[in-house]
């Protein structure tokens, strides 16, 4: 894991971090998941190789007794043989479906709002959606960061302390430290 940039925004720490998010020590990480939760590519299916079948169990669990998992919205399962405790599944939009921005800031959202009330003080987040869902990767990097921030600034959170943006592309996590230094003035 290296470290590429730290935010602060008043109490809180938001971690650029160029790495494997699997090998994250966060007490949550987040996969960008497809509506069904079949973890079979990206870093759902690097997750589940890591972390053991019993994730994908649970997934299947959870659209069974729900259906699948909207877009925008996000649901949380135990980590398995994972340093985490959590992997939170959010579901980003593909590419070219309509209001793509509005439904990665709910992704986005949709992981802190859960984070906040599990009380879970830390996670890990990656570029969602730009992935095999084709959301461009400098306007996701924007987009992931503003909500992150937004959500520090207006909610104030009492449970989530620190979000790391944890990528295992280098060009994807230096995209996050530009967007970051924009804020370095606030």
């Amino acid at each position: 894991m290296n470290e590429l940039y730290t935010l602060k925004i008043g109490d809180y720490t938001v971690k650029i971090i160029h790495g494997d998010i699997t090998e994250e020590e966060t007490e949550a990480i987040t996969n960008a998941a497809n509506s069904y939760l079949k973890h079979g590519g990206g870093v759902a299916g690097a997750i589940v190789r890591k972390g053991g079948y019993e994730i994908q169990k649970e997934s299947d669990e959870i659209v069974r007794k729900n259906g699948p998992v909207p877009v925008g919205k996000a649901t949380i399962t135990g980590a398995g043989k994972l340093k985490a405790k959590y992997v939170i599944h959010t579901v980003g939009p593909v590419w070219g479906e309509g209001n793509e921005d509005e439904k990665l800031k709910s992704a986005i959202r949709s992981v802190l709002e859960l984070c906040e009330e599990r009380e879970i003080k830390s996670v890990a987040i990656p570029a969602v959606s730009s992935g095999i869902f084709g959301f461009p990767k400098e306007r996701a990097a924007k987009i992931i960061l503003g909500e992150v921030v937004k959500f520090f600034k207006e909610k104030n959170p009492e449970n989530l302390k620190e979000v790391h943006l944890t990528n295992i592309d280098k060009y994807t996590s230096e995209l996050f430290v530009k967007e970051a230094e924009g804020y370095k003035e606030e």
